[in-house]
């Protein structure tokens, strides 16, 4: 049997990049897939991967900085499934002009209602019904910068994603008793179309060397395959070849 087989996954961000691998890899594990993005496109084209393959995943496109967006979208996943298991946090954003001399009220709360507004959205959704459950997972994509401070994230996406490592935690601290376990995943540079709004962005050469996709994907299903009793509170994962090492 599929490991993941009779499980509901909720994916955000699911139109490409690491959304896109790891809905991908929960599908190839038997899991039913709920995809959101805010373009309803590139999720129909990754829901049509799932099904070519033999899985089952319905889009349910929406732009998570609406506070409503998750709720809807968790109502209507349940509604339909029955249930929800998992929710891969994974929408994000970032501004080209990000360094201080840049940042202006508007940019400010893109950046932080696209990264940590949006994911506490969902995560605060998504622990309804796994609540009722009593199981249930979330893995967060937060961020190298997460946990390391340097001027190439930008400080509205560098404090944002500290405060998804922290949201991560507190899940924890709150709902372990529900069997409910939450997994920060802070990667360094990671090959997606994230790093095009970068002021510089990096040559196919320089991404080559950086984390893909589907190693995200591997691990997020390493993740939500672990045993109800064990809980990855928190996984930082680099390219070998780590720039961020030298800033």
């Amino acid at each position: 049997m599929a490991a993941l087989a009779g499980r509901v996954a909720w994916v955000t961000g699911a139109g490409s990049g690491i959304g896109e691998a790891a809905a991908l890899a929960l599908a190839g594990a038997g899991a039913t897939l709920v995809l959101t993005g805010r373009r309803p496109e590139p999720l129909d084209a990754v829901a049509a991967r799932i099904a070519a393959a033999g899985g089952t995943a319905v889009c349910l496109p929406g732009d998570l900085t609406r506070p409503e967006t998750a709720g809807e979208a968790v109502a209507e996943a349940v509604r339909r499934f029955g249930r929800l298991d998992i929710l891969v946090n994974n929408a994000g954003l970032n501004i080209a002009a990000r360094a201080w001399r840049d940042l202006v009220p508007g940019s400010i709360d893109a950046v932080l209602g696209g990264n940590l507004s949006a994911a506490f959205y969902c995560a605060a959704a998504a622990l309804e019904p796994m609540r009722r459950q009593r199981d249930g997972l979330l893995i967060h994509t937060a961020s190298w910068a997460g946990k390391y401070i340097s001027p190439i994230s930008g400080p509205a996406y560098t404090a944002a994603k500290h405060g998804v490592v922290a949201m991560s935690q507190s899940v924890n601290v709150e709902e372990f008793r529900n069997g409910i376990r939450s997994t920060a995943v802070l990667p360094a540079e990671v090959a997606t179309p994230i790093l095009d709004r970068r002021p510089v962005p990096p040559d196919a050469e320089e991404r080559a060397a950086m984390l893909q996709p589907e190693d995200l994907g591997a691990l997020v299903l390493f993740i939500a395959t672990r045993p109800p009793g064990v809980c990855l509170n928190e996984v930082t994962i680099s390219p070998t070849k780590n720039r961020m090492y030298g800033g």
